[in-house]
């Protein structure tokens, strides 16, 4: 199939490319790449201040398995030397300095874990401290003489600390810089990345220019929502689908994500073709699919994708088992939690034993604590194991206590 495709012309190329692009800065430049006919630098920055992947930052990586498909090199810079500074995108406050000890055990399990979607023997990995180590505090200087103040102050998180009267540090500002340099230094013609590195990818852009070279295309893939529907994907507001989740719990909370959220997981999360993923999303407009069918379709695609197809089969007969046959029953009591808005972006986090004292499913913290250690709660088919765990409440969550006490968790009334 790579061989295939690596004949492909470059006007085909740049249309399989685009599927799962939400911005190519720019096609045209993409594609007089694509007719030199040659082997184009592909560079994808992985921070690695935290240790494991999930199918929303999987994303970009698929799109680099493409571009490494079509016969062009991909080249994964693991940012070892910028995560002791810490990325600032989307942050308001100063993100926390990792040790290289830290940074060396969470790039050690992103190397395990992208080679479940790159070719390992065809990845190029780099570290940005070969390059940026030997700087000397004149070299530094010299590469931040390129830019202006102005311009990194265009950054909206920026903007925005700036305006909070929230500290912005000297060492933050020179960071959109450092990572704009790795394209320097590999003389990148592509640099793909989520829609919130627009800004660092840009900068790698306007560098090249000032070093002589030609500037990189930026490919920007999206941020998918969480399994919540609202805030972006993220291990740390625990929305996320890990792709090393196993194939029962990754089928269930698939099947958790609101239905509007549908489409982008289908369009950005799967392989289902194009043609098909049309018909899909004409079908839940006008309600000729029944959402409930059409999730069913979306998590066997991502358990087949991260497992097997005999994974999701099974996956999907234990989730029937346990939502759909008489372990589940069709009615029962809807609790309206305080504190819970339908449509609101804020999380609601909610300590277990306190949410089935709310939910009127134990009669104190205490009995809630036994319940739990007891093994019979669970929460949306997900069993409850910690009595410290806090849940993530989301609208429509069922919770269940022994065999048949259940109820189903709405927003408070307005």
């Amino acid at each position: 199939m790579a061989d295939a495709l690596k004949q492909l012309s470059p006007e085909d190329q740049l249309e399989i490319l685009r599927r799962g692009a939400v911005e190519i800065i720019s096609e045209e430049d993409l594609l007089a790449k694509l007719r030199e006919r040659r082997s184009l630098r592909v560079k994808l920055g992985l921070d690695p201040s935290a240790p494991d992947l999930h199918i929303g930052s999987a994303i970009v990586l698929r799109k680099l398995r493409q571009f490494q498909d079509l016969g062009h090199e991909a080249i994964i810079v693991i940012g070892d030397f910028t995560a002791l500074i810490g990325d600032p995108t989307g942050r308001n406050q100063t993100r926390r300095m990792l040790t290289p000890e830290q940074v060396e055990a969470n790039a050690a399990t992103y190397r395990d874990q992208y080679g479940r979607i790159l070719d390992p023997a065809r990845t190029r990995v780099s570290f940005n401290s070969q390059w940026l180590s030997p700087l000397h505090f004149a070299d530094v200087i010299s590469v931040a003489s390129k830019t202006t103040v102005a311009r990194i102050l265009e950054r909206d998180d920026f903007q925005t600390r700036l305006r909070g009267g929230v500290a912005l540090h000297l060492h933050e500002i020179l960071y959109p810089l450092c990572q704009a340099y790795d394209s320097v230094a590999l003389q990148a013609d592509v640099e793909l990345g989520g829609t919130d590195q627009k800004f660092n990818n840009l900068m790698g852009r306007d560098l090249q220019r000032e070093f002589g070279q030609a500037p990189q295309v930026v490919l920007l893939t999206p941020l998918l929502p969480g399994v919540d529907g609202v805030e972006k994907m993220s291990k740390s507001l625990g929305n996320a689908i890990g792709i090393t989740d196993p194939p029962g719990e990754m089928y269930g909370k698939v099947m958790s994500i609101p239905d509007g959220a549908m489409p982008e997981y289908f369009e950005f999360a799967t392989d289902v073709p194009a043609d098909e993923l049309a018909r899909i999303t004409r079908g839940l407009a006008d309600s000729s699919l029944h959402p409930r069918d059409a999730k069913r379709r979306l998590a066997r695609e991502i358990v087949r994708m991260w497992h097997s197809a005999d994974a999701a089969t099974a996956a999907e007969e234990a989730f029937d088992r346990v939502f759909r046959a008489k372990d589940t029953p069709e009615e029962m009591p809807e609790v309206r939690l305080a504190g819970l808005r339908a449509g609101a972006r804020d999380v609601l986090r909610r300590k277990a034993v306190r949410l089935l004292v709310d939910l009127d499913l134990a009669k104190s913290q205490s009995e809630a604590k036994r319940l739990i250690s007891q093994g019979g709660v669970a929460v949306d088919g997900q069993r409850v194991t910690a009595v410290d765990a806090e849940i993530e409440v989301r609208d429509g969550m069922v919770v269940r206590v022994g065999r048949r006490r259940f109820a189903r968790v709405r927003p408070e009334a307005l």
